[in-house]
């Protein structure tokens, strides 16, 4: 098969299209022929030789993927060979096929094209198993979005207002803002012109949010805090602006805060395949009714990654990029 392959460490030319082996598939795994595959900041890290990939999984790059079942293993009851699905992986997405536990893999969501299906399972399992089944906002409740226009930003904030969530997003232009307006944003915050801090106290009343959804890291730590309400949630998903801050620690204490931090792609087999359930019974529901949409920026073929890695690289993009196969 082919595969996108990192030769080295460095910028995107170190991404090349190579003739590999077929991946090897154990008896509880499916071979999904893959039809498309998405970016995520974690696969520009893994390229960089700073993320590599959990030991037993592919060491090819894409953390999801979807297509069309061509194998399965003994074990496996749910899926049969042809049924189009779409899966959370631990790497091998960039690729013509990849071998996947069961338990990380759903079917396309109705009404969503087999290419479209691969911009789902990354993001869908991050927010719904952050923000949800951890910091379990609710009904009624406030949440913030750093990164509002990214993949993860434009899932988040459709699902979240499905569930009568008041939703604030951050965006660095006015494009991005507007984009996040149009997907249902309540609130939409230019971090470049404008303090985040200030105008989500002018929101609320001087109260602040419920839950923050975070992927800067060290520098919004302490204005995180500050921007959270009594019983607030920060939960941190990411480091663009770096790990290392200094913090008033006080304000946990007065106000009980919660602060939280966890990948997707380090986690065991079991909690994926849990995280996967709760997707699919939870998520997958709305996106069948029209009420979460894929929104995808741009597809390239498999081909083309490394032009993909320096868009996203660029940071011009709006929601996901896929690379087709």
């Amino acid at each position: 098969m082919k595969a996108v392959v990192i030769t080295s460490a460095g910028d995107p030319k170190v991404l090349e299209l190579q003739e590999v082996e077929d991946p090897q598939m154990k008896d509880d795994q499916v071979l999904i022929k893959v039809a498309a595959t998405a970016l995520n900041r974690a696969d520009t890290l893994q390229r960089q030789g700073k993320y590599p990939p959990p030991k037993g999984d592919s060491e090819y790059p894409g953390l999801e993927c979807s297509g069309t079942v061509e194998a399965v293993g003994k074990d496996v009851t749910r899926w049969k060979i042809g049924d189009q699905v779409c899966a959370l992986i631990g790497g091998g997405g960039y690729a013509e096929k990849v071998a996947v536990p069961t338990g990380q893999v759903l079917p396309v969501p109705s009404g969503v094209s087999l290419q479209d299906a691969a911009s789902f399972p990354e993001v869908a399992c991050t927010v719904w198993s952050t923000v949800f089944m951890t910091s379990k906002l609710s009904l009624g409740e406030t949440f913030l979005i750093h990164g509002g226009s990214s993949g993860i930003g434009t899932f988040a904030i459709q699902i979240a207002k499905c569930l009568g969530v008041k939703v604030f997003i951050t965006a660095g232009s006015e494009e991005k803002l507007a984009a996040c307006k149009e997907l249902g944003a309540d609130v939409c915050i230019n971090y470049k012109t404008e303090d985040f801090v200030t105008r989500i106290k002018e929101e609320t009343g001087g109260k602040g949010v419920d839950v923050i959804l975070d992927n800067i890291g060290g520098p919004y730590f302490q204005r995180n805090l500050d921007s959270l309400n009594v019983d607030g949630r920060l939960f941190i998903i990411g480091f663009m602006g770096g790990t290392v801050t200094q913090v008033n620690l006080g304000c946990l204490l007065a106000r009980r805060l919660t602060v939280q931090a966890a990948g997707l792609r380090s986690r065991s087999a079991k909690n994926k395949a849990q995280i996967v359930r709760e997707v699919e019974k939870n998520v997958w529901p709305a996106i069948a009714a029209g009420k979460v949409k894929p929104v995808v920026y741009k597809y390239f073929p498999l081909a083309e990654a490394a032009e993909a890695h320096q868009l996203m690289e660029s940071s011009k993009h709006i929601g996901k990029i896929l690379l087709t196969v």
